[in-house]
């Protein structure tokens, strides 16, 4: 069995006051999309259309989940998980996020994210692209109920919106067979 090397650690992220002295901590978003679109490019022609996504979908629940553990935490109520999550997706840049739709019981949601880091400005698409979305929304939700999440775009800036939307609800409450979590 071999070692893996890119494992997900904190320290790919790095100490980026002492690396980036005169730069700091922003790149502009064309870069990060440059970064994005163009792995999705090469992971679709390899594996296509279908596999890309849930590649998405998986790095992106574990960035979620990743994201949440540091920079969010596990609330006590599930109100305040929400609004720390909505402060920390609006301090890094992420998105203004937006509950939509609650039922506390069932833990089926209508969220929206405004601004997107990954959609909001590119040209029609006549289908949603936001499946790292779907993920990290999915991840964070996992670190807070421990739960696995189905999360899915219904509206996207790509489809003619101008804001993304997804519906949320337990991967329980999901027929058999449709869009099994992954391990991230």
């Amino acid at each position: 069995m071999s070692t893996r090397q890119y494992a997900f650690s904190w320290d790919f992220v790095g100490n980026i006051h002492d690396g980036r002295p005169n730069l700091g901590n922003s790149a502009r978003i064309e870069v990060y999309r440059l970064f994005q679109y163009t792995l999705r490019d090469v992971i679709e022609l390899r594996y296509g259309t279908v596999e890309s996504e849930e590649v998405m979908r998986e790095s992106g629940k574990l960035a979620g989940r990743k994201f949440c553990e540091r920079f969010v935490g596990r609330r006590e109520r599930f109100e305040d998980f929400v609004a720390a999550a909505q402060k920390a997706m609006l301090d890094f840049g992420i998105g203004i996020m937006r509950l939509e739709n609650a039922n506390y019981e069932t833990l089926h949601f209508t969220l929206t994210v405004a601004e997107d880091l990954d959609c909001s400005g590119l040209p029609d698409k006549e289908h949603t692209v936001c499946h790292y979305d779907e993920g990290f929304l999915a991840g964070m939700l996992l670190a807070q109920t421990g739960k696995e999440f189905y999360v899915r775009e219904v509206d996207c800036w790509c489809t003619g919106d101008r804001t993304c939307r997804f519906e949320v609800k337990p991967q329980s409450l999901v027929a058999p067979g449709v869009a099994a979590p992954s391990k991230a």
